[in-house]
């Protein structure tokens, strides 16, 4: 049987540094059935952190280099349509982005990258199963998964500690019970990956897909006064629905313990709520035409209008010289066949119940 996401006996975590691996994994329940994968992912992250010197010595040549630009940032909720958002974007080449390639192997990067980014391609599938959007190393991918390699400080924690999931959403994701020492690191942190993702990409602005940052506004600014941002909204049954297949078959090939499908629901709907309101209450610290707020659903009917408002709403150079590359892609994805979902009553209820604000808010109804 060929290998995949799905049936990996390692997780994303072989590309962490060893000290991130060992603060991460320090004092955590492993569940019985995942102490093989534990222990492999643990072996192969030792190894390859064996040459982190060699990542460290070539960025030493561009830590001190300035950003150009602040970045422009897709905010929204997961399965609210950033990914596609966010491709449309990188067809501007004057945007560099992190790849799907950094995102599990951020620490080797601008050393070693050729050699195992091959025996990346030869594992991944070429569509991801929720959505049947392309996969590929070199493709633009949400940097979180970076993060996590880089740091002990992020949600995607949860992924394979899923144990303590809520408590990663209060300290990661919307910062309410971080400390001041680690959002020092996250700083730090973040600032080294954009540079290593524009070094690796090119460009003169950083282009972030991140649905966690969607809870770091306040941080964000701080880091990035001038940062631009996109905020996607989505028929909230329609999230919902989308949110539940994706974590729970994703989650699968990640964790290192157990959680139950009601407990995954159940966090589905609190980090949705949680992250909905810490966004709404910060949002008033972007500078006034430094936010542009959209549906998905008009934004998916007219693209290619949208993301020219948007270049100009915001400031943003390069659309002229990019245009005719975002028509092309926009062209391809005129075929696209999207994931349909009947919403079950108990969708319904529960969306109804516990997302109601969203759904007044936005003005979405069945």
């Amino acid at each position: 049987m060929a290998l995949t996401f799905d049936n990996l006996p390692v997780n994303t975590l072989v590309g962490a540094d060893w000290n991130t691996f060992k603060e991460l994994t320090k004092g955590q329940n492993i569940g019985d059935h995942y102490k093989n994968k534990y222990r492999l992912t643990k072996f192969v992250c030792r190894m390859l952190s064996m040459t982190k010197c060699l990542e460290e010595n070539r960025y030493k040549k561009i830590a001190d280099k300035p950003l150009e630009h602040d970045p422009l940032f897709i905010l929204g909720h997961w399965r609210s349509g950033t990914t596609f958002v966010h491709n449309v974007f990188a067809c501007d080449k004057h945007f560099g982005y992190t790849t799907t390639y950094q995102t599990v192997f951020p620490n080797l990067v601008l050393w070693g990258q050729p050699m195992f980014k091959k025996s990346m391609a030869s594992l991944m599938p070429n569509k991801r199963p929720t959505d049947n959007m392309e996969l590929a190393p070199d493709l633009p991918q949400e940097e979180e998964f970076a993060l996590s390699n880089m740091m002990p400080y992020t949600f995607y924690n949860f992924w394979f500690f899923p144990e303590r999931w809520m408590e990663y959403c209060d300290r990661f994701l919307t910062f309410e019970k971080i400390t001041e020492e680690e959002r020092a690191v996250f700083k730090e942190t973040f600032l080294k990956m954009i540079k290593v993702s524009m070094a690796n990409t090119g460009g003169t602005q950083f282009l972030s897909k991140n649905p966690p940052h969607t809870g770091r506004v306040k941080t964000l600014i701080e880091m990035f006064p001038n940062a631009k941002f996109i905020y996607l909204k989505r028929n909230p049954y329609t999230v919902f629905e989308s949110t539940r297949s994706f974590f729970s078959n994703t989650i699968k090939s990640l964790m290192l313990q157990d959680i139950s499908q009601d407990k995954i629901v159940e966090n589905i709907l609190e980090t949705y709520s949680r992250l909905y309101d810490r966004y709404e209450a910060d949002k008033v610290l972007i500078p006034e035409n430094n936010l542009y707020e959209v549906k998905f659903e008009d934004f998916e009917t007219n693209a290619f209008d949208l993301t020219k408002d948007m270049y100009q709403k915001l400031s943003l150079p390069g659309f002229a010289e990019a245009e005719n590359d975002i028509k092309k892609y926009l062209d391809k994805k005129k075929g696209y066949k999207k994931n349909k979902y009947k919403y079950e009553d108990s969708t319904v209820h529960l969306v109804e119940k516990h997302w109601s604000k969203a759904l007044k808010e936005w003005g979405y109804h069945l």
